[in-house]
């Protein structure tokens, strides 16, 4: 009898305020680097580092379902929306890991500026017990990580993210196309009157026009 191979799940948390090309073009290399079998995005509904989003909750989860619709290997998962309390990552992880076979390789996704706060994360210490974590490093950053996590990178970190074998447990760095694109020019842009188009998906900029995100607040 055949035995079936661990799948290999990614999850990229965010705001998704508005969710843009470079929020799916990040994830899509990654896919495609790690051969991941899907990723997961996941919308928070109450960050506890940022302040509450402009768009709802409902809205956000919206529109990255409409990004991904195309996309079979991109999938939208809702669990922290339905969840009536702060957005911890690590709540998340053992969520999905509860979920996943044993031998399942799950894979935290996140941005070289957000793996250097890790030690301000909720039992930070923990994330390694059920995930990789993959740092999306850019060419242009210019921050160093503190002593916390150097430490943690010469214990747990592997040069190539290709070999990241086992469930959990290591850190490895994917370097990643730099996009000049955030959320916050997209709403000051849109706040402006001005266009984002190509720098959202077609049918996400369709949505923000339909229900008038983003104006400025003499607009609304």
């Amino acid at each position: 009898m055949a035995t079936t191979r661990p799948r290999r799940i990614g999850i990229l948390g965010g705001t998704f305020n508005p969710v843009h090309i470079a929020h799916l073009r990040g994830a899509l290399e990654v896919v495609e680097q790690l051969a991941l079998d899907e990723l997961r995005l996941i919308p928070s509904a109450r960050p506890p580092h940022r302040e509450a989003p402009q768009a709802t909750a409902e809205q956000r989860l919206a529109m990255v379902e409409l990004a991904v619709a195309d996309e079979a290997r991109l999938k939208v998962d809702d669990r922290e929306l339905r969840r009536d309390k702060p957005s911890f990552t690590i709540d998340t992880l053992e969520s999905v890991r509860g979920e996943l076979a044993t031998d399942d390789q799950l894979f935290l996704l996140v941005g070289w500026d957000a793996f250097c706060s890790l030690p301000t994360w909720h039992r930070w210490q923990a994330l390694l017990d059920h995930c990789h974590i993959v740092v999306l490093q850019r060419p242009d950053a210019d921050s160093d990580a503190p002593q916390a996590l150097r430490d943690l990178l010469a214990a747990r970190s592997v040069s190539n993210p290709q070999g990241l074998v086992g469930p959990c447990g290591h850190i490895a760095f994917v370097w990643q196309t730099p996009l000049a694109v955030s959320a916050t020019q997209i709403r000051h842009l849109l706040a402006e009157k001005r266009s984002v188009r190509f720098l959202v998906p077609d049918a996400v900029l369709a949505y923000i026009q339909t229900h008038g995100l983003y104006r400025a607040q003499t607009d609304s």
